[in-house]
Parts: C-alpha cells; structure tokens; sequence
C-alpha cells in the first residue's frame, strides 16, 4: 500500500470514545451536539434514542428533557425514515440530505408496494388513495397533530382495510392507516411528533411536516458521506454499504466527491476523510452502558475491533440487532438490562480489571439514578438482556 496510513483497532477506539462523545472530557453538553456527533440515532426503539443520549451528556444536563426540547420544541433533532427503511433521529439540518440519499427512493418503493397490495387485496385504486391523503392532510392541517387513531376517527377511510398476499401463506388482513401514515411520512409530508404517554411510547402524533429542499440526490449522499466518515471514519466500503443501504457504485461516488482517502485497516481498505489522516490520541480511560440498537454498537458491518466474535451469540437477537451493552475503553466487554424493580443488572462477558469494574459500577449508578421509576424493556430482546433481567 505504500505510503497508505495504516489506523489499527486501538486507535480506531480512541476515535470512537471522543467522536461518539463517550469519554468523560468528550461528553455534549446538549442532545442536539450528541445527535450531531453521531449522525443517526436508531429511533426503532423510543427509548434507545433517550438512553443513547443520556449515556453522552455531562453531568448537570437532563436527559428526558433534553431530548424532548430538541425533538419537539427547538426541532434541532428529527425522526424520520432513513438507512435501510428504519426509523432514526437525524439532526434537521441533515433531514433534506437524508431524505434525498435515502429515504426518497425508498418511498417511491413504499408506495409502489402499497399500490400493488390496494390492488389485489381491495376495490381500493390509486385515485381512492390520493383522495385518502388528502383528507388526512386536510385534517393536520386544521388539528395541527393527531395520533393515528384520531385521525383515523375523523378520517373514515383510515379504518378501510385490506387482504395482504391473498392466496399465499402471507395472507391476512392489514389496515389502510399504518401503510398510508408511513409513506406520507417517509415522503416528508408528514412528521412524527411527541408521543401520546411518556419518552417510551411509540404511539406518535403525527404533524404536518416543514418542506425540505429538494437536494440533489447525489450531492445529498456526498453530504451524508462527509458527516459520516467524521464521526465514524474510518470505515471499510463494505461498511458503508450497510450501513447507508446504498448501491456500492452510488457509496463509491460519493466517497470521491468527498475526496475520501484510503487508509489500511485489520480489515483491508477503509475510508477517511482528506484531513483525517492525523493520529488521535487515546482520551483517558471510560466505561459506559449503551441501550439496544446504539448507533456506536451499531454503526459498522465488521465489528471484530471492537466486539469479540464469542460475544455475539449473547448480545444479538436473531435478527442482528444489538441489546444493551456494557463498554471499555471502546471495546464491548458485556451487557446489562432492568429488572422489574428497576434494579440495573450487568454481567461482564471478559475480564476487564478493578479499574473497569468501578467505573462500569459508577455508570450504573449514574444511569439507575435518571431512570427512577421508568422502565424500559427493549423491543428487540436479546439472550443476555433476557437473562439479566430475570435473574
């Protein structure tokens, strides 16, 4: 490789403890910054986007409140459909790139497929569906927001419902309201707003949404790449790929317009951005425990550099999600859950010495304390998250 910069794992951690704001000097001092720093939040989960946060924020900063005010008052953060046809919390000033990289196309699809389905399993056509929307928009815009019951009881056509795969082993009856919300949002048209309950609920109302400039859609990816690659660089095309859920051709694209360099990795080639070849310092040593779906334990296809294989089988459901995971100095070391009496309980799947076992116990600590008398329960459960939480 010549003159290539080679970035082996340990520095590939010192980056992640200061970029993802998880080193105790490195911590934000407000949700908007952590959400920044991290680029996406997996917002699947309500209460993975609080816990992730929370785990980033210095002392004196409150979380619940934190993450409200810039979801549903400052509108610094966002929640809308993105990489891989998931829901996450972007900040807004990334909304418009995200929407023109990635969530636009798989709207068009979204909406095929919602078209397709109308056609077989009801008498329900493309001009039933128009006049559908605009009614449910109609209503937004004089409620201002509603949740999708509200709406649904003064949009009768909501409640309509159709045969999903008729004649196949699918077959089933689904409703108009879930499938109809979910493209208009994924479309920008309509947003999701504060939830009906607390910070764990996913019941959201639903609002009109503010219109995004309609970018590019290759300079949108340039743009995603670039904020990507400074918060995750460096990465593999490989993890690019997955992590965008873009074609390699569109990743390789906007890995050039960024000017990306390549740099070697334990894995082979990866990718940073042209000022980013300077070494990092490791920060001082940090424990955190991260919620389910944590964007840092989630962020890249190869994880070997910062989770070892054994561990996997433990830590992920069947499906690849992650659970609530216990780390130091940027490595995964176990994995913790809430019991029912809100007890916090981890257990370490490597020996990570006293040093690690009392700052682990300070986080801990830290985290039982915001969390009071909330539980939360992931939605995607896990062998050791089970176990933990039972036992």
């Amino acid at each position: 490789m010549g003159d290539t910069r080679f970035i082996d794992a340990a520095e590939r951690r010192a980056r992640l403890g200061v970029r993802h704001r998880l080193a105790g000097s490195a911590r934000a001092g407000s949700a908007a910054e952590a959400g920044g720093a991290l680029v996406a939040l997996h917002g699947t989960d309500p209460a993975s986007v609080f816990l992730a946060v929370a785990a980033r924020l210095r002392g004196g900063v409150e979380p619940v409140g934190a993450v409200e005010r810039a979801l549903y008052e400052d509108g610094a953060l966002v929640r809308m459909h993105g990489m891989r046809h998931t829901v996450f919390v972007f900040p807004s000033s990334l909304a418009a790139a995200v929407q023109a990289s990635t969530t636009r196309p798989a709207a068009v699809r979204e909406r095929t497929a919602l078209l397709k389905h109308l056609a077989a399993g009801s008498d329900f056509d493309g001009a039933w569906l128009a006049e559908t929307e605009r009614l449910v928009l109609a209503e937004l815009a004089v409620r201002g927001e509603a949740t999708g019951a509200e709406l649904g009881e003064a949009v009768p056509r909501l409640r309509s419902t159709y045969v999903y795969g008729p004649g196949t082993r699918q077959e089933g009856v689904q409703s108009v309201a879930s499938r109809v919300l979910r493209v208009l949002g994924m479309e920008g048209r309509i947003v999701r707003g504060r939830p009906q309950g607390t910070w764990t609920s996913s019941r959201f109302r639903w609002a009109l949404a503010e219109a995004r400039p309609a970018l590019d859609p290759a300079e949108a990816r340039a743009e995603l790449m670039r904020h990507w690659l400074g918060s995750c660089g460096p990465a593999t095309e490989a993890d690019l790929t997955w992590w965008t859920g873009w074609k390699v051709t569109d990743v390789r694209r906007a890995l050039a317009e960024v000017g990306a360099l390549p740099v070697t990795l334990d894995e082979g080639t990866g990718h940073v951005l042209p000022d980013d070849l300077e070494p990092v310092p490791e920060p001082e040593p940090w424990a955190a425990l991260l919620p389910a779906l944590d964007p840092t334990a989630m962020g890249w296809q190869a994880r070997d550099w910062y989770l070892d294989p054994a561990h996997r089988a433990a830590l992920f459901d069947r499906s690849g999600n992650i659970g609530p995971t216990v780390w130091w100095n940027g490595r995964i070391v176990g994995g913790w859950a809430q019991r029912p009496d809100g007890a916090l309980a981890h257990r370490l799947l490597a020996d990570a010495g006293a040093e690690a076992e009392r700052a682990i116990a300070a986080e801990t600590e830290r985290l039982t304390g915001w969390l009071g008398d909330v539980r939360v329960t992931p939605r995607f459960r896990t062998p050791l998250e089970r176990e933990l939480s039972t036992g």
